[in-house]
């Protein structure tokens, strides 16, 4: 299995934040709207936006609008490749010589 290592840099780099890990962990639970979500934070609403908007752009959230607010959701179909390229990165795999390899896992 090939993969292209700079199509996970940012989602890496934007999970390489405590804010937006957290963010991350509260959505696997469910779509909430960001009024919820900044109530969990000690932060102000352009700074819930920034990380919002790093975590839409590398496409492992997802975000709509209704009426006033911002609704976000965990984009499973990007956190489940996001997983099977973690796996097999972090996975033992004979032959490796540390280029990309062409198992079949």
């Amino acid at each position: 299995m090939s993969h292209d290592y700079a199509e996970y840099v940012p989602v890496i780099k934007a999970l390489s934040d405590e804010t937006r890990l957290k963010i991350v962990d509260m959505l696997s639970r469910g779509e909430m709207c960001a009024c919820k979500i900044l109530e969990q934070f000690s932060i102000t609403q352009p700074t819930l936006s920034y990380h919002m908007r790093i975590l839409t752009e590398c496409g492992i959230v997802s975000g709509k609008r209704e009426g006033a607010w911002m609704h976000y959701g965990l984009n499973k179909e990007r956190a489940d490749d996001l997983l099977c390229f973690l796996t097999h990165l972090l996975s033992s795999k004979e032959n490796c010589e540390c280029k990309p390899c062409n198992c079949n896992e």
